[in-house]
């Protein structure tokens, strides 16, 4: 699909996710959509980063998150003051659905291993290969049935709260096929999906993800789908895209995500949302 030739309404709200879509490869914020940030909020607009990313990994990006320093992450899991450093909603999924999930992925997917976010903070599998952030990052490293509390009684990581996000890894399996396979196996305990290069399924709670979370957000302040134009480059983001009034993808997306949007914005290391933006804030801007 191509780009409609004309721009849409200035939308009252940008939702964008964060890696792959609006930070370079290397995580960073480029020159340029640090700008175009500022001049879309100092024009009215508000943006809204939503995102796979927990709220620890948000530390890093206070100075960009705009003047309400709320993000939306955990792929809808949890709604999060960067600021202040505040968790101020959750979607949680119970330590019963939560064991439930592992128990049926386990079955299902032998060599499977597992991690939990959750309010608290982030646990892992012994065999768990935490990368990234995660590499000693772990409150507490032990099997998934004992992280979640004997029977799922609530009594492990994330307690009586829940956790925001199942984190699972296979050792052989491609991204996709894993997601495919996870998504049979889970079925209605949850919503299964994915945002990174390597067979890792996101796992939130059934009937939560960017889009539920980003709709109740926006509906809070009055909003309408109409008024929001997102970006995006994963299947984590394919909802959110379906749910606002204008959908982008980056160049550099999955090719799911590039077949189910009509517009297009340049890669994220060719600043593609901030182009974007400038051209929503001046037509006729390069």
């Amino acid at each position: 699909m191509s780009e409609p030739t004309q721009p849409p309404q200035r939308p009252r709200i940008i939702a964008t996710d964060l890696d792959g879509t609006l930070l370079r490869s290397d995580g960073t914020v480029s020159p340029r959509t640090r700008a175009a940030l500022g001049r879309a909020e100092d024009a009215g607009l508000c943006i809204v980063f939503v995102t796979g990313r927990p709220p620890r990994w948000m530390e890093s990006l206070t100075e960009v998150i705009g003047r309400h320093g709320v993000a939306i992450c955990s792929n809808g899991g949890a709604v999060y003051d960067v600021r202040r450093r505040r968790l101020q909603r959750s979607y949680p999924l119970s330590a019963a659905d939560s064991l439930a999930v592992v128990r049926a992925l386990r079955a299902g997917l032998p060599g499977v291993t597992f991690a939990f976010e959750y309010p608290g903070g982030f646990s892992h599998e012994p065999d768990y290969p935490a990368i990234l952030w995660d590499a000693g990052a772990a409150e507490q490293v032990a099997p998934a049935e004992r992280l979640l509390g004997s029977g799922g009684s609530g009594s492990g990581c994330g307690g009586e709260a829940g956790v925001f996000k199942i984190l699972a890894k296979h050792p052989t399996l491609t991204p996709d096929e894993f997601l495919a396979a996870g998504r049979g196996l889970v079925g209605d305990l949850a919503e299964v999906t994915r945002s990174s290069p390597i067979a890792l399924l996101e796992i939130s709670a059934a009937g939560v993800s960017k889009a539920s979370t980003l709709a109740a957000w926006c509906a809070e302040r009055g909003v309408s789908a109409e008024e929001v134009a997102a970006f995006g480059d994963m299947p984590n983001d394919l909802p959110m895209l379906a749910w606002a009034g204008a959908a982008y993808a980056v160049a550099n997306a999955h090719p799911e995500v590039l077949a189910a949007t009509r517009r297009r914005a340049e890669s994220n290391d060719q600043d593609g949302v901030a182009k974007v933006l400038e051209r929503l804030l001046l037509p006729s801007a390069p």
